[in-house]
C-alpha cells in the first residue's frame, strides 16, 4: 500500500487521536493543549493540500474503497481544514476556560468532517455525520447557559430527526442498487422509492445547512453559542457539509430530472427571500447574522437547482465564499461581544474608532455577503443569476421568478448590513462601547486573512477558485453568458478611490477650526443616542410583513416548536385512549386482531 493511500486514513484518525489527548490531558497544560491544536489544524491543511494535488485516492484500494478523495471531495475538504486552522489561531484569544475539551471537540470535529466528506461507503458518512451532530451540541454547551444548553437541544434534535431520515433513505438506496458505495452509482429518479430515498437525504442535507424549513437551530445557536464555534459550524463547516451532500446527490447518487431541481430551486429561493426579511429587524447582532447564514444557503441551492454547468459552479463557488465572509462576521461579532461583553446593538455604536482592525475586517465582508463587486459574493451570485437565466432557455417557465428572488435577497441584504454597520460601528458610541479596545493579534489575524482572502477571490476568481477547484467538480466547461473583468473593475475603483483622495488634498483647507456641534442651539450630546437598532422598524407597519415579523417571533414557522406541539397533541389523546379501563384495553385488542385478519387477508 503507497503513503499515498496511507495518508488518507491518517487524514481522518490523527484529528479524533489528537482530540481524545487533549480531552484527557490536564486544564494546567493548556498551552500544550493549544500548541498540538495549531499542530494538527496545520498538518491537517497540509494533507488537504496534498489530496487536493494528487486526487483521485482510494483507501484501501481494494474491492470497495471506504475513502475516496474526488474533485468535490478534495474542494470540501480543503474548506474544512483551513477553516479548521483559522479558528484554532482565533480561539487562542476568544477560548479563555475549558481549553482541554474545547480544542478536544474542535480537532475532533475536524477528523469526523473531514471522514464525512471521504466516505465513499454510505455507513461510514452517515456514522461521521451523526458524531458530528453530537459534536455540535457538545461545543456549543462549552459555556453552560441555559440557553446554550436550550440552543445545543434544539440543534441536536432537527439535525438528528433528520439524520433519522438519512439512514432511511440510505435504506432505500440499498435495496435500490444493492451497494452501500457511493462510487458508480447513478439510480434514476423514476418510481416511489427513489424519489423517498432522495428526499430523505434532501432533507438532511437542507437540515445540515440550515435551509428552511429547518433553519430555527442556526439563529439560536449563532446567538447563544461561543463565536468561534458559530464561525466553524453554522457559519463555515455546517454549509460546507449540508452543500457537499447536496452537490454529491445530486451529480453523483441520482440522475435529476425536471422535478427534483424544482424542488431546490422553490426551496432556494424561498430560503433567499425569507430568512433576509426577518433578518433585517433583528436587534441582536450574532442572531441578525445567524439569518443571514440561512439566507446565503438559499443561493447556493438555487445554483445547485439550475442543473446547468455555470449554475452549480456558482452554487459551489458561492459555498466557499459564504464560508469565508460569514466566518469573518462571526469571528468579528465575537471580538466585539469579548470586549464590550454583549451582542445587543442598543448597546453598541462607534466601535470603528475603539476596533479599527475589526471595522475594516468586517465591513470587507459586509460588502462581500452583499454582492458589491469586486469581491468575491458578487462574481459568485452573478455566476448563480447566470445560471438562472440559462434555465430559462429549457423547461423552467418560472426562471424570472427565481432570479427576481435572488436580486431582491441581495438588495435586502444590502440594506440590512447598512444598519448592522452603523449600529455597530458608527454613530455615536455608547457608553459601553466608548471603553472597547482592539482585540489581540490571535483574534485579529483571523479576520484580516479571511477578509484579505474575500478581496483575492474576487479578482482573481477566474484564473484561481473557480478554475483550480471548482470546474474541475463540475467536469465541464463552464460558458459565460455576461462579461466581467475583475482586474478592470478593480483598477478602476482604486483609481476612482485614489482620485477622490487626491481632489480632497487639494481642496482641503490648509488650517482647520474645529468647533463644537451646534444643532439648532441644543447640546447634541443631551441628544437620545440614535442606536440604529430602529432601521426599517416601519416596515412591521406593512400588514403582509407585519404578520410575517410576529409568527416568526411566536415561532409558528419552527419545526422544532411545532414537532413538539403535535407531539404533545397525540399524547394527550393517547392517554385518553389508555385510561386504564379493562374494557377500554379489550375493545382496542379486538380492533387490533380485525386490522391484522384484514391485512393477512388481502395478501393472502
Amino acid at each position: 500500500m503507497n503513503i499515498a493511500v496511507d495518508f488518507l486514513l491518517y487524514a481522518v484518525a490523527v484529528p479524533i487521536v489528537a482530540g481524545i489527548v487533549c480531552l484527557i490531558m490536564p486544564e494546567k497544560l493548556k498551552i500544550l493543549t493549544k500548541f498540538l491544536a495549531l499542530l494538527v489544524t496545520l498538518a491537517s491543511l497540509a494533507a488537504s493540500v496534498r489530496m487536493l494535488l494528487l486526487k483521485p485516492l482510494y483507501w484501501p484500494p481494494v474491492p470497495v474503497p471506504a475513502l475516496i478523495v474526488d474533485n468535490l471531495s478534495a474542494l470540501a475538504g480543503l474548506g474544512i481544514s483551513f477553516f479548521a486552522l483559522i479558528v484554532t489561531v482565533y480561539s487562542f484569544g476568544y477560548i479563555e476556560k475549558n481549553n482541554g475539551r474545547y480544542f478536544g471537540y474542535l480537532l475532533m470535529t475536524l477528523g469526523s468532517a473531514l471522514g464525512a466528506v471521504l466516505a465513499n461507503n454510505l455507513i461510514l458518512l452517515v456514522a461521521f455525520w451523526g458524531f458530528l451532530a453530537v459534536l455540535l451540541y457538545l461545543l456549543v454547551t462549552i459555556r453552560p447557559t441555559a440557553q446554550a444548553s436550550a440552543s445545543a437541544k434544539k440543534a441536536l434534535i432537527i439535525v438528528g430527526g433528520t439524520d433519522a431520515l438519512m439512514i432511511f433513505g440510505i435504506g432505500l438506496l440499498w435495496k435500490i442498487s444493492g451497494t452501500f458505495a457511493m462510487e458508480g452509482t447513478r439510480v434514476p429518479l423514476n418510481g416511489v422509492l427513489p424519489y423517498a430515498a432522495f428526499l430523505c437525504v434532501l432533507i438532511a442535507s437542507f437540515a445540515k445547512a440550515g435551509a428552511v424549513p429547518f433553519h430555527s437551530w442556526l439563529p439560536d445557536v449563532a446567538q447563544d453559542g461561543p463565536a468561534s464555534v458559530t464561525a466553524y459550524l453554522p457559519a463555515s463547516l455546517d454549509k460546507l457539509l449540508g452543500i457537499y451532500l447536496l452537490a454529491r446527490i445530486s451529480l453523483n447518487l441520482f440522475i435529476m430530472n425536471g422535478i427534483s431541481n424544482s424542488i431546490l430551486l422553490i426551496v432556494g429561493a424561498f430560503t433567499i427571500v425569507f430568512a433576509v426579511a426577518i433578518a433585517l429587524v433583528q436587534h441582536d447582532f450574532k442572531r441578525l447574522l445567524g439569518y443571514h447564514a440561512v439566507s446565503q444557503v438559499g443561493y447556493m441551492i438555487l445554483g445547485i437547482g439550475t442543473a446547468n454547468p455555470i449554475g452549480i459552479a456558482g452554487g459551489l463557488f458561492h459555498m466557499l465564499n459564504n464560508a469565508l465572509y460569514k466566518s469573518c462576521l462571526f469571528l468579528g461579532a465575537g471580538a466585539v461581544e469579548k470586549t464590550i461583553g454583549t451582542s445587543d446593538l442598543s448597546d453598541l455604536g462607534g466601535l470603528s474608532k475603539y476596533m479599527p482592525i475589526t471595522f475594516i475586517s468586517f465591513l470587507v465582508a459586509s460588502l462581500a455577503i452583499s454582492g458589491i463587486p469586486p469581491l468575491n459574493g458578487f462574481f459568485s451570485k452573478w455566476m448563480i443569476y447566470q445560471g438562472i437565466i440559462e434555465s430559462g432557455s429549457g423547461k423552467n417557465p418560472f426562471w424570472i421568478v427565481w432570479l427576481i428572488a435572488a436580486m431582491f435577497g441581495s438588495a435586502l441584504t444590502i440594506a440590512s448590513f447598512i444598519k448592522l454597520l452603523h449600529a455597530v460601528f458608527l454613530g455615536r458610541a455608547s457608553e459601553r462601547a466608548s471603553r472597547a479596545e482592539e482585540a489581540g493579534v490571535s483574534m485579529t489575524l483571523p479576520m484580516v486573512i479571511l477578509a484579505a482572502t474575500c478581496i483575492l477571490f474576487g479578482i482573481f476568481a477566474f484564473s484561481v477558485p473557480v478554475s483550480l477547484l471548482i470546474a474541475p467538480v463540475i467536469g465541464k466547461s463552464i460558458s459565460y453568458i455576461g462579461t466581467w473583468s475583475p482586474d478592470m473593475a478593480t483598477a478602476l475603483i482604486a483609481a476612482a478611490v485614489l482620485l477622490g483622495i487626491l481632489v480632497y488634498l487639494l481642496v482641503a483647507p490648509r488650517k482647520a477650526r474645529v468647533v463644537s456641534s451646534f444643532v439648532g442651539g441644543e447640546n447634541p450630546e443631551r441628544f437620545d443616542r440614535v442606536a440604529g437598532t430602529e432601521f426599517y422598524n416601519t416596515i412591521r407597519e406593512v400588514k403582509a410583513m407585519g404578520s410575517l415579523y410576529s409568527k416568526e417571533e411566536s415561532r409558528s414557522f419552527d419545526i422544532y416548536d411545532l414537532s413538539g406541539k403535535i407531539t404533545a397533541l397525540f399524547t394527550r389523546y393517547l392517554q385518553k385512549l389508555t385510561n386504564g379501563v379493562l374494557p377500554t384495553y379489550i375493545v382496542w385488542g379486538l380492533i387490533g386482531m380485525v386490522v391484522m385478519f384484514i391485512v393477512f387477508f388481502i395478501r393472502g
